[in-house]
């Protein structure tokens, strides 16, 4: 700060949301249409800020651009400086205006068909003018979407130590059969009935896999993964056709080539509604609250 002037910080602030979003796109076009803005605009006000500072912030790398070691070391001091001066903003607007504004909601993959959308559909009926911005992922890419600021609140499974989280509910975990399958008269399977058997599973990235990991090994013996796919409908057509065993939550929708059997043991998984660590908009507020008051009827149901 001793070298510049408050009169050479004033011409820079304006000019860092430009260059935050050039960094982040690496692509002029594109970060230029991020902003709202035309493209020679963006040009020239990161032309200006590498005038201001004296040196060259981006490099030609193709059809796009990449930070030089001096546009590096800024981003990473100045990302975060405005990410926090657009939740200011977004909180001050929307405290004006509790009935409006934007949510930037996560959600699992293995809840969507119906849950998520019914209780969405609850609350844009209480709450029609909050515009939501729906991602729906893996836990892990939820959690850092949460942790960088992408998304405000995001339902997980389970939620991860090192974000606020609720505790909703749980999720039970079930084997999954061909309705031709051995095992689908069972009432109930133990997970050492299991050892023979060929398993359909997620990546090793997953919440999922790795709990189908542990379990095996603390029943003794590791799981055969004949198919690895990370969608979870996909799964379970792959079990209908008789090609492995699937442990998955149960469908949301019928699947009536499928067969759902309870496992022996304790064989769950917590469901939280996970928050950053900035303050929430009002909007943000409102679907949290709402999603709190609602999940015993659209979340908890999924633990019979």
């Amino acid at each position: 700060m001793d070298e510049y002037s408050l009169e050479e910080v004033a011409r820079i602030v304006p000019l860092l949301a430009a260059f935050d979003a050039a960094a982040q796109e690496s692509h002029i076009t594109r970060a230029a249409a991020l902003l709202g803005v035309p493209q020679s605009s963006l040009s020239r006000r990161l032309k200006t800020l590498e005038q201001t500072l004296g040196v060259p912030l981006f490099q030609q790398v193709g059809r796009g651009v990449s930070l030089t070691v001096a546009g590096r070391e800024l981003h990473e001091r100045t990302h975060h400086l405005v990410q926090a001066l657009g939740d200011a903003v977004s909180v001050v607007r929307s405290n004006a205006d509790p009935d409006s504004g934007l949510v930037r909601f996560g959600f699992p993959l293995t809840l969507g068909p119906v849950s998520i959308p019914s209780m969405l559909a609850e609350f844009h009926a209480t709450a029609p003018r909050i515009r939501l911005h729906l991602v729906q992922a893996h836990g892990e890419a939820l959690a850092e979407m949460v942790r960088d600021g992408r998304l405000d609140l995001a339902v997980m499974i389970p939620p991860p130590d090192d974000l606020p989280a609720k505790v909703l509910g749980r999720q039970r975990i079930l084997l999954h059969v061909g309705r031709t399958h051995p095992l689908a008269a069972r009432a109930q399977v133990d997970l050492a009935d299991l050892a023979q058997e060929s398993f359909i599973a997620s990546p090793p990235s997953y919440h999922l896999r790795r709990l189908l990991d542990l379990w095996c090994s603390d029943t003794g013996f590791v799981p055969r993964v004949a198919f690895e796919i990370s969608e979870f409908e996909t799964i379970r057509v792959l079990v209908a056709h008789g090609l492995g065993v699937a442990l998955l939550p149960a469908a949301e929708s019928p699947q009536p080539d499928l067969v759902s059997i309870p496992l022996s043991g304790v064989r769950d998984r917590a469901i939280g509604l996970a928050t950053g660590h900035h303050r929430p908009t009002a909007a943000v507020a409102r679907l949290h609250d709402h999603i709190a008051a609602h999940a015993n009827a659209f979340i908890m149901d999924l633990h019979p």
